[in-house]
C-alpha cells in the first residue's frame, strides 16, 4: 500500500501537532520540515480542521492544533480523509489499467491485496498519533 500525497502531508502535520502538543503549528514550519510545497499543505491541514481533526486560528500566534487528544486519534483516523479504503470487491490490477480479475472470488492474487489492505488499515487503526510521536522523536535523537 502506498499513501498519496495528501495522506502523507496529513500524517506530517498530524505528527508535528502532536509534538507541539498545546502549541500551534504553522503551514511555514510543517512545509519547512519536510520539505512539501506550502500550498498543498495548507489545503491538507483545511481539510483537516473540516473534519474535526484539528481546528486553526489565524494572526500572530495562530497556526493548527489538534481538536482532540492524540493518544484518541489513530494513523487510520488522518489517513481515512484522504485516501479512503478500497470498496470490497474491487480489484487493484483493475485500477492500475489492466484488466484485472474477471472472476475475483477464485483470483489468489486478488485474495492477497485484500489480506493486505486489512492488515494495514489494522496497523494504521492500532497506532495513536501519541505513539506514532513517540517513535519519532526515539528517531530524531538518533540522527
Amino acid at each position: 500500500m502506498t499513501l498519496n500525497k495528501s495522506a502523507r502531508y496529513a500524517l506530517y502535520a498530524s505528527l508535528e501537532m502532536t509534538l507541539a502538543e498545546t502549541a500551534p503549528v504553522t503551514v511555514a514550519s510543517v512545509a519547512a520540515e519536510y520539505g512539501i510545497p506550502p500550498t498543498a499543505l495548507a489545503k491538507v491541514l483545511q481539510q483537516l480542521v473540516r473534519v474535526g481533526i484539528a481546528t486553526g486560528s489565524r494572526g500572530v500566534g495562530g497556526g493548527y492544533r489538534l481538536a482532540h487528544p492524540a493518544s484518541k486519534l489513530s494513523v487510520l483516523d488522518v489517513v481515512s480523509i484522504f485516501d479512503p479504503q478500497r470498496p470490497a470487491g474491487q480489484c487493484l490490477l483493475r485500477d492500475t489499467g489492466h484488466a484485472g480479475c474477471t472472476h475475483p472470488e477464485h483470483c489468489g492474487v486478488h485474495a492477497l491485496f485484500d489480506e493486505v489492505d486489512e492488515l494495514v488499515r489494522c496497523t494504521f487503526a492500532s497506532v495513536s498519533l501519541a505513539t506514532l510521536a513517540r517513535r519519532a522523536v526515539k528517531v530524531r535523537r538518533m540522527r
